[in-house]
């Protein structure tokens, strides 16, 4: 996505606590609370972590349920972009959601890496935080 390198949280030395976060993406701070609140009453086995990855140069955070990552988040001014990889059987599975027809679409064309494409939300509103429940969902469904 083009705001890729709008990615924020360069620094390797600083970690990001949720008061940095929180400081970085303003009143978009109670859209990722609600985000992993619902993983934490949903999904009793998630975790959450930040990691720093040298090939992109920026921490990203990565929501794991049991052993499978769900979804990696990264930080841009002023909010935050979730990101799903998805394979070929979760196609029928968004296909039949009651997605909006455009992330159906971001899904049908989205550059393939192996056998996975992504999906990608900004987080702007409520809205957002509603698609990126339904597709933790189907996330979660698929083996």
């Amino acid at each position: 996505m083009s705001d890729k390198e709008n990615i924020l949280l360069s620094d390797k030395n600083v970690y990001p606590t949720d008061e940095y976060i929180f400081s970085i993406i303003g009143d978009k701070k109670q859209l990722w609370k609600n985000i992993m609140e619902h993983m934490s009453n949903n999904y009793k086995d998630s975790l959450g972590q930040w990691n720093y990855y040298n090939d992109g140069k920026r921490w990203l955070f990565k929501m794991i349920h049991k052993k499978k990552t769900i979804f990696w988040a990264g930080i841009l001014t002023d909010t935050f972009r979730i990101t799903f990889y998805l394979g070929n059987k979760a196609e029928t599975i968004i296909e039949n959601s009651d997605l909006p027809q455009n992330i159906k679409e971001e899904f049908r064309s989205a550059k393939r890496y192996g056998l996975i494409r992504p999906v990608t939300f900004i987080i702007n509103d409520k809205t957002d935080v509603d698609n990126v429940l339904k597709m933790i969902g189907i996330k979660s469904k698929i083996k």
